[in-house]
This record gives C-alpha cells, sequence and structure tokens, in this order.
C-alpha cells in the first residue's frame, strides 16, 4: 500500500514537470542489454551542444525512475518516512524552480511481464532507443517472445523510437504500432550506422558514421572494445541527430565516448597484461560479444573468466551451454568459471570443445589462479553476473595497482560488506 501510495505521487510529480516544461525532451533506453552504456553514451554525445540530466547508475525501476527523471536523490533506506519526506521536499522543489535542462536521458527497466508498458500511463517519450532483445529474467518472461513484446512496447507510445538492427530480430517488428521507427547500428541497411575503415586496440575504430536525411557521412574514431560498443555510439549519434545536430558535430560527440565501470573497460594489469573489466552483469548475447572481442585482440596469451549469469530461468543450462560452445581453445589458453551454472553447463561444453577449463564457488579463488596462469602480455576477459559471482574482486588479484580499484564496479563500502559476507559464506559451506 505504501509503495503504491509513493508510486503514484511520484509519477503524478513526473507528469507535472513535462506539462510545465513542455520543451524539455525526454530519450529513454530500453533492452535485455547495454541500456546503462547507451545512456551514457547518449547524454555524452548530447552535453556537447544541450544541458543533459542522467543519472550514471541504473536507477531504472518503478520508484527510482521518476526520481532520475527529476534529479532527485534516491532514499537510501526505503522504508525511512524521514527519507521519504526529504525525497517529496526535493519534488517539490523541483516543480517550482525553472527548467534547469533541455533533454532528459532515462533507461527504463523490468524483470516481469508489464513493467515497460506502465511507464507509459505517465511518460510519452520523444525518442525510445530499444538497444536489444535476448535472454533476461526468463524465469518470469519463460520465452523470448515475450520479452520482446515487454521491451518494444516502449515504441508504441513514444513519439518516434530507433531500435538497434543489429540485436533486435525484425521479426518482432509486427508488434509496433508506431510507424515513426528508424534502425541503427553496423550493418548497411540500418538507417543511422558506422561502417569501420580500420581498428587498432590503442586507438578503437576509425570510420564513418552515416545519418539518415543526409548525404555525407561524419569521419570519426570510437575509443572503444567490441564492435557491440559501436552500437551505444552509434545510438548516441541517432539521438543527437534526431535532436537537431548535425552529423559532424554527433561525430565530434561520439569520439568523447568512452567504456563506464564494469563495461568493457580497459585495465592495466600485472606482467604488462591488459584486463577487460566486463563485470557489471551478464547474459547470453553480452557475454558472446565479450568473447569475440577478446578474440580480436593479438597477444600472446588469452584468459577467459566467466562467471554465472543469473535469472535465466529454464533456459540457463541451454544458454550457459551455448557459451561453453563459443569458447575456442585455439584463441584461449584458459577458461575459468565462476558460480554453480557456470561449472554445471559452460565448463564441460568449452571443455569438450578442447579449452583447458578450471571452476571455481568464488572470485577470490578464481582471481588467485588466473594470476598463477597469468604470462607476459596477456589479456584477460572477467564476465559475469552481478548477484552471488562479484568478478570485480577477481580482477583486483591481477591488477597492476591497488589505486585502480577504484574504477571497478561496486565498491562501496555497503557492497563492500556484502561480499565480505558473501565469501564467508562460501569458505563456510566447504
Amino acid at each position: 500500500m505504501i509503495k503504491t501510495f509513493i508510486q503514484t505521487r511520484l509519477e503524478k510529480a513526473v507528469r507535472r514537470y513535462f506539462k510545465k516544461n513542455p520543451q524539455v525532451k525526454l530519450v529513454v533506453v530500453v533492452g535485455s542489454v547495454g541500456k546503462t552504456s547507451t545512456k551514457i553514451a547518449i547524454g555524452t554525445v548530447l552535453n556537447e551542444k544541450v544541458r543533459v540530466r542522467l543519472h550514471e547508475g541504473n536507477h531504472n525501476s518503478e520508484l527510482s525512475a521518476p526520481l532520475a527523471i527529476l534529479g532527485v536523490e534516491f532514499p537510501g533506506n526505503l522504508k525511512s518516512l524521514r527519507e521519504w519526506w526529504r525525497v517529496f521536499g526535493a519534488v517539490r522543489a523541483r516543480l517550482r524552480q525553472p527548467a534547469d535542462v533541455d533533454v532528459i536521458v532515462q533507461e527504463l527497466g523490468t524483470d516481469g511481464v508489464g513493467q515497460i508498458p506502465h511507464f507509459g500511463t505517465y511518460l510519452q517519450p520523444d525518442i525510445a532507443v530499444v538497444t536489444s532483445v535476448s535472454a533476461e529474467h526468463m524465469e518470469f518472461f519463460k520465452t523470448l517472445d515475450a520479452v520482446a513484446a515487454e521491451e518494444l512496447s516502449v515504441v508504441n507510445y513514444s513519439k518516434e523510437a530507433l531500435i538497434n538492427r543489429d540485436d533486435v530480430p525484425g521479426k518482432y517488428a509486427e508488434d509496433i504500432t508506431n510507424a515513426r521507427i528508424a534502425t541503427y547500428g553496423t550493418t548497411d541497411t540500418a538507417e543511422y550506422r558506422f561502417t569501420t575503415n580500420d581498428y587498432t586496440f590503442e586507438d578503437g575504430f576509425e570510420g564513418e558514421f552515416y545519418a539518415a536525411g543526409f548525404a555525407a557521412s561524419a569521419s570519426t574514431t570510437l575509443h572503444v572494445i567490441g564492435e557491440h560498443s559501436i552500437r551505444a555510439a552509434v545510438a548516441a549519434g541517432a539521438v543527437a541527430t534526431r535532436l537537431g545536430f548535425s552529423p559532424a558535430e554527433a561525430a565530434k560527440g561520439m569520439e568523447k565516448v568512452r567504456p563506464v565501470k564494469g563495461r568493457m573497460n580497459i585495465l592495466r594489469g600485472l606482467k604488462d597484461s591488459i584486463i577487460i573489466d566486463d563485470t557489471y552483469n551478464s547474459s547470453p548475447l553480452a557475454a558472446e560479444a565479450a568473447l569475440r572481442a577478446l578474440y580480436q585482440m593479438n597477444v600472446p596469451q588469452k584468459i577467459a573468466v566467466l562467471g554465472s549469469m543469473n535469472e535465466l530461468g529454464d533456459t540457463s543450462a541451454a544458454e550457459h551451454e551455448a557459451i561453453g560452445k563459443v569458447c575456442d581453445p585455439m584463441q584461449l589458453a584458459h577458461v575459468i568459471t565462476v558460480g554453480d551454472e557456470a561449472e554445471k553447463y559452460l565448463a564441460p561444453a568449452a571443455r569438450s570443445n578442447g579449452c583447458h577449463v578450471v571452476s571455481f564457488k568464488g572470485a577470490l579463488e578464481a582471481g588467485a589462479a588466473a594470476h598463477a596462469y597469468l604470462e607476459e602480455g596477456a589479456a584477460l576477459l572477467f564476465k559475469g553476473s552481478q548477484g552471488g559471482i562479484y568478478l570485480e574482486e577477481a580482477v583486483k588479484v591481477v591488477l597492476h595497482s591497488t589505486e585502480e580499484d577504484e574504477r571497478l564496479v561496486r565498491q562501496s563500502e555497503a557492497w563492500m560488506q556484502k561480499k565480505r559476507d558473501f565469501f564467508a559464506s562460501i569458505t563456510q559451506s566447504l
């Protein structure tokens, strides 16, 4: 009852905000994977020319999204009436103030049927960006068709939409009633696209940004790792041109897009090694893309540290096995798994491919193994889900300097205590 009351009040406040400030544009980002990276890329490009509000975290739920839109801090204790009193005081102040931004960029999340459609009861985004449709929260959605219906529902209540041509199967377009859609990606059939002319690990992807309605492309360099990371930058360029940027202005902003914590972030490791830190979370689509990015690197040794992928429901065995089959013994010197699902399903599939595989219950032991196997100039990928995996703690074992700990995800004292308790429970169960 209390949650419903709070949610209703917050949604009403958001409606009032946009009614009072109709000039403020709202861009929302949805999708199975890639929401936060895409949101931050959009904000980075738009900041070149306009005032932007976005929350750098993943405040995308029914309570946190309205507050992120309004730019009000989410309460640390949801049960504290004192904190909610503060929140609503800040909301009232926001509604009294003149608009301090031109564009709000907000991700919308879901972990069950009906949550994305519900956002449409109080939001009418100017632009919706759909990053992907892939297995997520399958214990609730059950089928990929249900995931697609959930994520793509945003298109029908938005003024216009941009859909990732690479990662949203075309068959799901049948569910779309909004005619004002365009696609983005790396394929030639996308209206907004990036074509690669050259790639180096040091400099990134050099190429051309093409925008619908413009005859000439704009040259740019994307300083990201992995082809799937290009798509976030292209989405940002597409949004920018839809909001009045020229392709050249958008391309200039795209050059400033960088990976964020725990999302294909490059760190320096021991023995002059390269760490690909993709520890924020994991899903089948993202895990395969991260492995493909590792395979592109020209280094003497490659190690993949892969954690279990959570919330896959009945599809977990098949999805973990599929990632195991992507593990290539010609590319990987070692595969290290963390978590029960990865050990039961991913590890055997990788081993049957001919990979050397070792499995651990916890991230700390996996980090120690990576340290033991590490050779000069190697590249290591760390990819796993959040809950119960926490591969950022494995990354610490092979980091060149403890000063870089601050570049990892989930390093607040609250998170560190949660992880200490979790790792202690693993030790006690052995």
